[in-house]
């Protein structure tokens, strides 16, 4: 029985305290920008704009990240591992296992990161000095969050690589 108990308050504190999936890139700068439509423009529109021609995916992209952030995210860079960019720009979704791409919210100094282990995509967000930022569910900074926008949106999305161009 008690063994029963502490088996249940793990599970819930391990709930209520999400965490990345993966470890903390603590190389990301040494990482290579890559150029995507994203990149071009440069940031994610503000929060005040009208994004209801936009498709659906870069709808949802804005309302998740003007939630973490009111006003809106800004300044943006795509950040991919050297060994990684060949893959990447496949947009095939096929990486090897320990690829790295990186969302770099540079005015709220965030990373959200996609790394791949068994040829599948895990999630994790962090500050840029390596403090984990991963939330619970729902809040646009957790793991599940970002697997759902990742798979949700296969026209745009494959295998946890979001892009126009496949």
């Amino acid at each position: 029985m008690f063994k029963k108990i502490i088996l249940s308050l793990v599970a819930i504190a391990t709930f209520l305290t999400a965490s990345s999936e993966m470890p903390y890139p603590a190389d990301w700068k040494n990482y290579k920008n890559a150029t995507t439509v994203l990149t071009g423009i440069g940031a994610l529109p503000g929060c005040d704009a009208d994004v209801s021609s936009f498709p659906k995916i870069y709808q949802e992209t804005v309302a998740t990240y003007c939630a973490i952030k009111p006003g809106g995210p800004g300044a943006v860079a795509v950040l991919v591992d050297e060994k990684s960019m060949p893959a990447f720009k496949k947009r095939d979704g096929k990486f090897a296992d320990g690829a790295t791409l990186i969302l770099h919210l540079k005015d709220i100094k965030a990373l959200f990161v996609t790394q791949y282990k068994g040829g599948k995509p895990l999630y994790g967000a962090y500050s840029e000095d390596g403090k984990d930022i991963s939330a619970p569910k729902g809040s646009g900074l957790n793991p599940q969050d970002c697997r759902v926008c990742h798979t949700g949106y296969s026209a745009f999305c494959l295998n946890g690589q979001c892009s126009t161009h496949k």
